[in-house]
Formats: C-alpha cells, sequence, structure tokens
C-alpha cells in the first residue's frame, strides 16, 4: 500500500514542525506549507491525499485556499483547523467541500482519529462500502417515491452528502418526509452498519431530556433506580435522529452543543467524560432564525447543526407527484391488509388531486388508508370514501369573524387549533401535524386557551 501524503498549511511555524513530526511518526508522508499561496504552489507541484488547513491565516484565508484548492484538485481531501467561537468559518469550509473540522486547542490523539477516518474510505473497506450506499441509496428512493424536479434535488444532495460524515439539518412542512431522508442519509454512509436511533425532541419530557441524551448514574435522581446509557452512548459510532430539534429546552442548548463539539458526554450524576463518536441529522418543520431572533434558540448551536442543509418541498410543490405517490400508496396498503388493489372513481382521484394537502404526504397516506379501509369488499375507492380536512388552510370553513367584524390573530389560533382538534377528534397529535406546529406547541397552547375549550373532551394522543 502507498504511503498516504498530508499537506499541512498554518502560519504557527510550531505548530507546523509538531504536526510535521507526530504524522511522520505515525508513517504518513508530511510537506508543510505556511500560507495558501505557498500551499497553492506545493499542491502544484506535488500529489497529495489530505490538506490540513488552518482557516485563519495572514493573506490568503483557508477558505479561499480550499475554494482554489478543491477546485483545481476535487479528489484532493480537506481536514479544516478552526479557533474555538468560529464554527461559523468551518460551516462554511464544510460547505465548501471539506470532509471535517476540528477546533483548537486540539490533542494530537484525536487528529489522528480524524485522519484515520478520512483514510478509512480508502481500498477494500471503501469498495465495500460503496457498494453498500449505492444499494441503500436505491432502496431508500425506492420508499422515497417522486420524479419531480424538487425531489430529484433532494435526491442529489443525499447522494452528495451521506458519505461526508457532515452533520446535516433537514427541514420543511410537516408530513414530508423527514424522517425517511435522516435514514438515507445514514444508510449511504459509511455508518450503516451502526445504530440509527431517533428521539421525538417535542415528546421527551424536559426534565428527562439530560438523562434521555446523556444517560445518568444510579441515584442521580428520583427514579434513577440503576446507571443507565442515553441516546448518544448507545448510538456511539452510528446516526443520531434529533427530530424537531426546534423543541429542545433553551437550557439543554448549550450541553448538546458541547457534546457536539467536544465529542464527549458526561451522565447526569458523573463527572467523568465518556467520548462518544455519534453523527447527527438534525430535523424541523419551525423557522430556526426566527427562534433565533426571539432568543429561543441557540445560534451556535444552530450553525453546528447547520452544516449541511436539505430543504425538502411540500406536496403542492411537488409537481407530478400525487398521482404516483397515490399510486405507491395504493399498492402498499393492499400488501398490507392482503387484499387487491383498489380503484379510484374519477370523482375520487379528482378530489384528491384538487385538494392542498396541509399536511403533506402523512396526510395523503393516511386518507388513502382510511379510503381503503372503507371501501371493505369494494373494489373501487368513491368519493364518499375520501375524507378531506376542507375546513382548514383553504380559507372560509369554521373560521369566522367576531360580531364586530375584526378577528384577531388570537381569536384566529383558537378557532384554528379547536378546527384542527375537532377534525382529529381531539388526537393531538394529528392535529399538531394538520396546523404544522409540534404536539408540545400544541399542548402548550391548548394549556393557554383552556377556558375557550371546555367543548372538547379530554384530548387523545
Amino acid at each position: 500500500m502507498m504511503t498516504k501524503r498530508i499537506l499541512v498549511v498554518d502560519d504557527d511555524t510550531n505548530l507546523r514542525v509538531i504536526l510535521q513530526k507526530s504524522l511522520e511518526s505515525c508513517g504518513y508522508t508530511v510537506s508543510v506549507a505556511a500560507d495558501g499561496e505557498s500551499a497553492l504552489e506545493v499542491l502544484h507541484k506535488e500529489s497529495f491525499d489530505l490538506m490540513i488547513t488552518d482557516l485563519s491565516m495572514p493573506g490568503m484565508s483557508g477558505i479561499e485556499l480550499l475554494q482554489e484548492a478543491r477546485k483545481a484538485y476535487p479528489n484532493l481531501g480537506c481536514l479544516v483547523v478552526t479557533a474555538y467561537g468560529s464554527i461559523e468559518k468551518a460551516v462554511m469550509a464544510m460547505q465548501e467541500g471539506a470532509f471535517d473540522f476540528i477546533t483548537k486547542p486540539f490533542s494530537l490523539a484525536h487528529l489522528e482519529n480524524r485522519i484515520e477516518r478520512f483514510f478509512d474510505f480508502d481500498g477494500l473497506q471503501q469498495e465495500n462500502r460503496n457498494l453498500k450506499r449505492e444499494l441503500s441509496l436505491q432502496k431508500n428512493r425506492r420508499k422515497m417515491v417522486g420524479k419531480s424536479k424538487a425531489v430529484e434535488e433532494v435526491f442529489h444532495l443525499i447522494d452528495m452528502v451521506a458519505r461526508a460524515d457532515a452533520t446535516v439539518f433537514v427541514c420543511g412542512p410537516s408530513g414530508t418526509g423527514k424522517e425517511l431522508v435522516a435514514q438515507a442519509v445514514h444508510e449511504g454512509s459509511n455508518r450503516a452498519d451502526r445504530p440509527f436511533l431517533k428521539v421525538n425532541c417535542a415528546a421527551v419530557p424536559e426534565s428527562l431530556f439530560e438523562s434521555t441524551l446523556f444517560g445518568h448514574l444510579k441515584g442521580a435522581f428520583s427514579g434513577a433506580y440503576k446507571d443507565q446509557k442515553g441516546l448518544f452512548e448507545e448510538c456511539d459510532g452510528g446516526t443520531l435522529l434529533l427530530d424537531e430539534i426546534s423543541e429542545i429546552p433553551f437550557a439543554l442548548q448549550a450541553k448538546l452543543l458541547r457534546v457536539l463539539q467536544e465529542n464527549a458526554l458526561t451522565r447526569v450524576g458523573s463527572t467523568q467524560e465518556i467520548p462518544v463518536d455519534v453523527r447527527i441529522v438534525a430535523t424541523s418543520n419551525r423557522d430556526i432564525e426566527e427562534m433565533i431572533n426571539r432568543g429561543e434558540f441557540r445560534e451556535d448551536l444552530y450553525f453546528r447543526l447547520n452544516v449541511f442543509p436539505i430543504q425538502l418541498p411540500s406536496l403542492r410543490e411537488r409537481e407530478g407527484d400525487l398521482p404516483l405517490l397515490i399510486n405507491h400508496f395504493l399498492q402498499s396498503f393492499a400488501a398490507k391488509y392482503e387484499q387487491p388493489v383498489k380503484e379510484l372513481s374519477p370523482e375520487a382521484l379528482e378530489l384528491l388531486l384538487n385538494y392542498h394537502w396541509p399536511g403533506n404526504i402523512r396526510e395523503l397516506e393516511h386518507t388513502l388508508e382510511r379510503a381503503v379501509l372503507l371501501t371493505g369488499k369494494e373494489e373501487r375507492i368513491a368519493a364518499r370514501h375520501i375524507s378531506l380536512n376542507r375546513g382548514l388552510g383553504q380559507g372560509g370553513g369554521d373560521i369566522a369573524a367576531e360580531d364586530n367584524g375584526v378577528l384577531t390573530l388570537a381569536d384566529m389560533e383558537r378557532k384554528l387549533i379547536l378546527a384542527a382538534m375537532k377534525k382529529t377528534n381531539n388526537h393531538r397529535a394529528r392535529a399538531a401535524s394538520l396546523l404544522g406546529i409540534s404536539v408540545r406547541t400544541l399542548r402548550n397552547k391548548l394549556n393557554l386557551y383552556a377556558d375557550h375549550f371546555e367543548t372538547l373532551e379530554e384530548p387523545a394522543g
């Protein structure tokens, strides 16, 4: 096997010498450069497998060097070094094609670990992972039905990021398939044979959040009868999906940021640090930047999570995909309930095609499943079997102004929530999905407007 060649770029002479000697002792062939211009000259003369560059240097910045180097040598791997508190620059570097970043100060062992992870992609192991990745991506493409331009762009982004090991932020309206994207990213990565775990941040009680993520020691709090690993430890080496990350308590956001930066955690009730290697995929259906402006979400955590964003389109934006999805779900439910594939009457199909689908794919799936069940032994789904929430999202419906002709925002919010709860038979999860908010937000709104909801039965879900 040929010796791997590394180029180290840093304006700190002492650091260059230390890194060169350390990496050469690990068996690498190492060259050094003091700035970006010198690094490009070296790259023009010699071939390298990996470039390690500081981001803050006199003259040409590390970002500019990365852009020029990647443009001229697209197969060159890049690992960037950034000062603590400069995560934004590291995020920019990742978006420009850097494989990973490391924050100063760092240990040589930590750096060597990152380098080894990069070179893991070489040789037979990489070929095996690439084959598995292609098979997994094909499998997930079959799950993610669609041929529209919007969906093809999502497929393209998944292909780009799956193997890069970068943190992925999947955003979009409720019901658009964010979890499917997260699973596709995991199964297309070199972590595919490791755990893929999910936590719905909106469903975890605030008092148990830290323990759920990071674990606890016996006796750390009331009810902690034994030592317990958290999801980060359970997921070591794999991928953790933080679903609805916008609902994570603000007090815990700093602790999560620290774990992401240091790749180490401390269980509740302990002082011992435990190293972890977990890839994060986060999702949200809310405007995180607006939450940052309101002081509800940490900007530094957002930068750390938003390394590679993937925006999912609503069903309305997926031109031409609706008939494909309808056919897919009808076949799926036929297999699930062991019956022939149901046909749609022209009237039923027209209803489905003309509806606006505020709940997106999830609403379409539930609507068709209910229709299949309602038909019983009938071979055709008629219009009467299609139940649509026409009172929401299209104007009119149950939302009416007060006697003075003016409807306040609070009035409208209350009426929309009431309509959603009635449409879903007081099922909180479905009502939240219909409204495009989290279950926790809906629960808070129900408590806030409790006096106005006396006609509701005890909410379900």
